[in-house]
């Protein structure tokens, strides 16, 4: 399930998928503390932020994995869907959008794997929930951030080619304010930026290319949170806050860059 904050209409739209990979708990803490400063704080910023754009945040995109991951095995990543002809249980809910599916090596069709994309897209009751919600309210949407960890990076499309999505520039320079914005907090966390297929590895399938490739949300970033591998997975409790504290000052200046860039007008007809 999600929440909408919505202050008025006719404000512009952006979307947080969070936990769509079950063992990525700091995403969903992140989320939801994300949550209770858009409600109560008294920040002149965040005030702003919250009251002058509509926001759809889903906590928990993988409600099944996430469960599985505090009662049996903390390293789980897919969903627990059961997959026709194998033993092996569950798709990486991150390759299952019909976005270049297993194109470029970017996703793998063996079940057992940790990134097999499904038996076909759309195959995950979770990405066809919030896909087919997503394609419901596209014009609505401005900005559409995807809650990843770890290795302190955002990723920009493309995940299937080293080719550059026309506003390549423009998506540089709204990243670029999100890592200068958090490295001049205290804890002076440094955040990288590029393509997905460039910083990282090939994905397919992804719900970040979806949206920018199939439903022209313009602004579209996976964000990989807090740390580069000491912790991994298991980041210590006592990082939670100061994590939670750098993403606020992260999307504040986000926000503000894309805007700057005309990339939050709004496209509906009020």
């Amino acid at each position: 399930r999600g929440i909408k904050i919505s202050y008025k209409e006719g404000n512009p739209g952006i979307f947080i998928e969070s936990n769509i990979h079950a063992r990525e708990w700091i995403t969903s803490a992140t989320a939801t503390w994300f949550i209770n400063q858009l409600l109560t704080s008294t920040d002149t910023d965040v005030r702003d932020l919250a009251e002058n754009y509509d926001w759809y945040i889903v906590p928990v995109l993988n409600v099944d994995g996430f469960v599985y991951t505090h009662t049996t095995d903390r390293m789980w990543r897919k969903t627990r869907q059961p997959v026709e002809g194998s033993r092996c249980i569950g798709a990486d809910p991150n390759r299952n959008s019909d976005s270049h599916w297993m194109e470029s090596n970017g996703a793998s069709s063996n079940p057992c794997s940790e990134t097999f994309a499904g038996i076909q897209p759309f195959s995950e009751p979770e990405i066809k929930a919030v896909t087919d919600y997503v394609a419901s309210i596209k014009e609505r949407i401005n900005i559409y951030l995807a809650f990843h960890s770890y290795s302190q990076v955002l990723l920009s499309p493309y995940g299937h080619t080293t080719e550059h999505a026309d506003n390549h520039d423009d998506l540089m320079a709204v990243a670029k304010a999100y890592s200068d914005a958090v490295k001049a907090l205290p804890y002076g966390t440094e955040y990288t930026y590029g393509t997905s297929a460039t910083s990282m590895y090939f994905t397919t399938g992804s719900t970040r290319d979806w949206v920018y490739n199939e439903q022209g949300i313009r602004i579209s970033y996976t964000i990989e949170f807090r740390d580069t591998g000491r912790y991994g997975f298991i980041l210590p409790p006592i990082q939670i806050l100061p994590h939670c504290e750098d993403t606020l000052a992260g999307i504040l200046a986000l926000v503000k860059k894309a805007k700057e860039l005309k990339y939050l007008e709004v496209k509906y007809a009020l």
